[in-house]
């Protein structure tokens, strides 16, 4: 949430890191199956409507010996508010001063062109479905559904494809967590960070209207950030970083 977005909120509202996940630039490209390497500014300009088709030269550039098609590129991004989405534009705001100037950064924002699907399922199937498409969905939905997904260039100037361990040190990138949570590890440096990471958040009122209620969320939200973490992996996500989780145990002892 804004600092705007929390002020106007009429009761204390804490952020809760769960798990660590990745988005990634899915596509739907005619004839070609392997990994496309995009840069920072190709996925900027692909996303403002400056790349139209799949045979531009600024692709073309990082993927030597790729033969793209003479085919127009169909933007696929989420209809409705997301967290996906504010990652997404979140690192396009880093990479791109035109897009932090214009588009911006947000759970929704106004497209400068494409369609739109409900959900990461929803874009996924409109990816699968219409060929020339792209658009941004987390990991496990680009593994589930068996779709392409591109490596990005990161800070370091590296391609990384998303993994685990991608996502894991962009958060090794943060050095002192503050203490409401709210940090961005977009466009992280790193050698094998991966760009497009984030932190997943729990927003929890910090008073329960029954008390009852916000005992069995506190407990259940410790379990989380506890033995829940063992099971992250095989969701595609990562577990949390180990000073994370201790405070996160001390933040959840407000609720009640």
């Amino acid at each position: 949430m804004t600092d705007e977005q929390l002020g106007q909120a009429k009761i204390k509202i804490l952020h809760i890191p769960t798990v660590l996940g990745a988005v990634v630039p899915a596509y739907n490209i005619p004839g070609v199956t392997g990994e496309i390497k995009f840069t920072p500014e190709v996925l900027a300009n692909i996303f403002l409507g400056k790349i139209s088709n799949w045979n531009d030269p600024a692709i073309a550039k990082a993927n030597p010996g790729v033969t793209f098609p003479n085919q127009t590129i169909i933007i696929i991004h989420r209809s409705d508010g997301s967290g996906t989405t504010y990652i997404f534009t979140d690192y396009l705001s880093k990479v791109s001063s035109e897009w932090a100037n214009t588009v911006k950064k947000g759970t929704t924002v106004s497209w400068p062109l494409g369609l739109g699907g409900k959900g990461n399922e929803g874009v996924a199937g409109q990816i699968r479905q219409l060929q020339g498409s792209i658009g941004y969905v987390e990991l496990i939905y680009a593994a589930q559904n068996n779709i392409a997904y591109g490596s990005v260039k990161n800070a370091a100037g590296n391609f990384v494809k998303a993994s685990l361990e991608g996502v894991t040190e962009a958060a090794a990138s943060v050095k002192t967590m503050p203490a409401d949570f709210r940090v961005s590890i977009t466009n992280a440096p790193g050698k094998t960070a991966y760009p497009i990471s984030s932190f997943t958040w729990l927003l929890i009122p910090v008073q329960a209207k029954d008390q009852k209620k916000g005992k069995i969320l506190a407990d259940f939200v410790d379990w989380m950030v506890t033995d829940g973490q063992k099971m992250t992996a095989q969701l595609t996500y990562a577990p949390l970083p180990d000073t994370v989780v201790e405070k996160v145990k001390a933040a959840i002892k407000q609720i009640h």
